[in-house]
């Protein structure tokens, strides 16, 4: 790349802790230039703060509700005000808790709300995005789970947004054909204790049974997502991939497993 103004720009969605972070830290360290767009201030100041100078350089911090359509549009001019372009969308921003209760209990504006965030924040942030990303023929990479696929009890809300994020994929990917291709990611067990804010810190410990549940003998990363993510928008190795979802869950939804 000649100059900065050469280097790919990404937007990323929940990029202040957990997995947005992982993956927008992995985008800078690879060149890119990052929006990260977070709800949490401190969050997002914090982890601006924590990157390195010539990170900060290349990266911007925006505060705002992913479900907001105000906040989503402004923010995306403000990246281009800083940035001149748009390369790369990472939907990554959800409400993270799969467990809302019992069908019965659960209450409307709780199962809109994760609706609103999980699937209206990549609607949102696509529709505001895409006319950057027509002009760079860029790629977005939404952020799914495994759970779109299997479920446990009583997380009917967030397998609903999940599943959700799976069939905008491929229904973007084909209205957008010859100009973005749109991919999905959709992660199992991710360890994202150690990259929340300082408050929320907490150091992983996991049991060997936790380990062994995954075929590849360990619990998931940022990085493994991050890497990921990086192969889906760089458009030289996955050019020839759209509308498709990658599960990276360590082989874990391929695993039979019988009560004893």
């Amino acid at each position: 790349m000649n100059s900065e103004t050469d280097q790919p720009v990404a937007f990323v969605t929940g990029a202040a802790q957990g997995l947005g972070l992982g993956i927008s830290k992995h985008l800078l360290d690879a060149g890119w230039r990052v929006t990260l767009f977070d709800r949490d201030q401190d969050a997002g100041t914090e982890a601006f703060e924590a990157l390195d100078d010539t990170q900060r350089d290349r990266a911007l911090f925006i505060a705002g509700d992913v479900a907001c359509e105000d906040d989503i549009k402004l923010a995306i001019q403000q990246t281009i005000d800083r940035f001149g372009r748009i390369d790369g969308l990472v939907n990554n921003a959800g409400i993270a808790n799969p467990h809302s209760g019992g069908i019965e209990h659960l209450d409307w504006d709780q199962w809109q709300r994760v609706l609103n965030v999980n699937l209206g924040g990549v609607f949102l942030a696509t529709k505001h995005a895409t006319q950057h990303l027509r002009h760079t023929k860029g790629a977005i990479v939404n952020i799914t789970s495994t759970r779109a696929f299997q479920s446990e009890a009583n997380t009917e809300s967030y397998a609903a947004s999940k599943g959700g994020v799976v069939a905008l994929t491929h229904a973007l990917a084909v209205s957008l054909a010859g100009d973005v291709r749109v991919n999905a990611v959709a992660p199992g067990w991710i360890e994202v204790g150690d990259w929340q804010k300082a408050t929320n810190r907490q150091m992983p410990s996991h049991r060997d049974i936790d380990k062994s549940q995954h075929p590849v003998g360990r619990v998931g990363t940022p990085d493994d997502i991050a890497q990921a993510v990086s192969f889906l928008l760089d458009g030289t190795k996955s050019g020839f991939m759209t509308g498709e979802t990658i599960r990276v869950d360590g082989g874990m939804t391929h695993k039979m497993i019988y009560a004893e």
